[in-house]
């Protein structure tokens, strides 16, 4: 059998987390980055997992190439944008919280969708395409319509399209064109992975369920509406599952929790899982994710979750 191809969008970002003593340990994430690196821990070798994005030709771009390549994740699509360089974020502590601070404006990913033979190379032959409202939101209106046109094009030729609304209002120019994006795009797609605490304030969705039938009722195949610590709410139009995580799990860390839970999700439904085994698997790792440092867990820690 050929082999399959995951393709996941977004912006590969320098993080520097810790920052005790005013020491800071250099790390990389992104949230299209870090679902593919779940997807590449916990899909079979049946599978190719390729992150496209844009990077300059500095050196911290060739690093995140490097260990990108070093994880089995492919590289090969990634568009090099001279005089450009990666976003960086530091996270820093403060009322007891994760707090970030973003400098993103010369960021090469923001002109990823800007060559449109380089889009549609890098989504031909996909198996699955997978992106987020931070993939939207960071590119201007026109590259944003390149990205939706090489999206569908992959669409009619065969993959399958997934979508995390990731909602960031402070990318976005108004809630206004957010939310009309949102929604629009989520007509194109046939999972879509919503978190029910971000989209209530902007669509008025009382919980979970509501916000599972708002996209059913667009037509989207299979919802996946994930709720923090409460009952994840999955739903077509024939099932409806509600899953919780296990009690007890320690929260060291946060960061990349719903991240990973996609990534277990997706890769438990394209080994055939239902919608209840994938949801519980989805928990599952995240639980271990959030009891680590970091988005990206080393694979040995998901143990008996890895296929």
């Amino acid at each position: 059998m050929a082999q399959q191809r995951f393709v996941s969008i977004g912006e590969c970002m320098i993080e520097m987390s810790g920052g005790e003593d005013r020491l800071y340990r250099l790390g990389y994430a992104g949230d299209t980055l870090n679902t593919a690196w779940y997807m590449r821990a916990l899909l079979g070798k049946d599978w190719s997992v390729d992150y496209f994005t844009g990077l300059g030709e500095d050196k911290y771009s060739g690093d995140i190439r490097a260990f990108l390549d070093a994880n089995d994740i492919g590289t090969s699509h990634i568009r090099t944008v001279p005089g450009r360089r990666p976003g960086l974020y530091m996270i820093h502590q403060q009322d007891g919280d994760r707090q970030f601070t973003y400098w993103r404006d010369t960021s090469a990913a923001k002109l990823l969708a800007d060559d449109k033979d380089a889009l549609n190379a890098a989504v031909k032959g996909a198996s699955m395409v997978y992106f987020s409202g931070i993939t939207l939101a960071i590119l201007a209106p026109r590259a944003r319509g390149r990205l939706l046109g090489a999206i569908v094009k992959a669409r009619d030729a065969g993959a399958r399209i997934v979508f995390d609304t990731n909602i960031r209002p402070a990318l976005w120019t108004s809630p206004r064109v957010m939310t009309s994006v949102l929604t629009a795009v989520a007509t194109l797609c046939d999972v879509v992975l919503p978190t029910h605490g971000d989209e209530a304030p902007l669509f008025g969705d009382a919980n979970a369920d509501e916000t599972a039938d708002r996209y059913l009722e667009l037509g989207v195949e299979e919802v996946v509406v994930k709720d923090g610590a409460g009952d994840a709410v999955i739903a077509t139009a024939h099932e409806r599952v509600k899953v919780g995580p296990k009690p007890g799990a320690k929260v060291v860390d946060a960061t990349g929790a719903g991240d990973s839970f996609n990534g277990a999700y997706l890769s438990a439904r394209l080994a055939g899982q239902s919608l209840q085994a994938a949801a519980e698997a989805a928990h599952a790792v995240a639980g271990i994710v959030i009891g680590q440092k970091g988005a990206l867990v080393d694979p040995a820690l998901l143990g008996s979750e890895r296929r």
